[in-house]
């Protein structure tokens, strides 16, 4: 008896459309957050409207996705790819405004970790299934608040007199933020690769 073929969704519809959009975002984010070498107020803020805006729809167009049944390869591809370039373009932004080696170093180590995990789910992984655990959605977490308190401009001189403690103490915050997030980065990065091998491994003993 032949099996009735289940209709796909297309590749038009609105969690598409929310990927495309964040995508398009990146590089306004990126200049709002390097106007002035990165010490415009102003658009500091806007950067992390734009930052918060992404992460949001990140959040609705998976929901949606899941939920109405929406989910499509153009989807799978996109979704990932917008995640990365915008936390890439926030890591890069932040090491050029604070122009300091060891943010280039962590940049570098986040940027070859999360596109090497990201080509490889996209390439290799059709036969290999590496569900997101719950370290890497923690890493998710705490990654992103930690950027999004970098992004904002809270060791500005142009900030009045009595932000300057706040602005110093909420800074370091979002830097022990980060700093945890890389961990988590490197430590779930392992993991990953480590599941993928063992999986790899079992296929080809069958």
């Amino acid at each position: 008896m032949t099996q009735p073929q289940v209709e796909r969704p297309s590749n038009l519809n609105l969690p598409n459309v929310l990927t495309c959009i964040r995508i398009l975002l990146v590089p306004f984010f990126g200049a709002a957050l390097l106007v002035d070498d990165g010490h415009s107020v102003g658009w500091r803020l806007i950067a992390w409207a734009i930052f918060v805006v992404a992460m949001i729809t990140d959040k609705i167009d998976g929901d949606i996705a899941r939920k109405r049944g929406l989910v499509t390869d153009f989807g799978k591809i996109a979704d990932p790819i917008a995640d990365k370039a915008m936390t890439g373009m926030a890591f890069v932004g932040i090491a050029i405004i604070f122009d300091s080696p060891w943010w280039w170093v962590i940049t570098i180590v986040v940027l070859v970790r999360e596109w090497s995990v990201t080509l490889l789910r996209l390439s290799v992984l059709k036969r290999v299934v590496i569900a997101a655990d719950q370290l890497g959605k923690l890493k998710t977490t705490v990654q992103v608040i930690g950027l999004g308190g970098l992004v904002l401009p809270f060791r500005d001189p142009d900030l009045p007199d009595w932000m300057h403690t706040p602005g110093d103490v909420l800074y370091w915050l979002a830097v022990v933020l980060t700093g945890v997030a890389v961990v988590l980065t490197v430590v779930s990065g392992a993991q990953f690769f480590l599941g993928v091998w063992r999986q790899r491994h079992a296929l080809r003993g069958r």
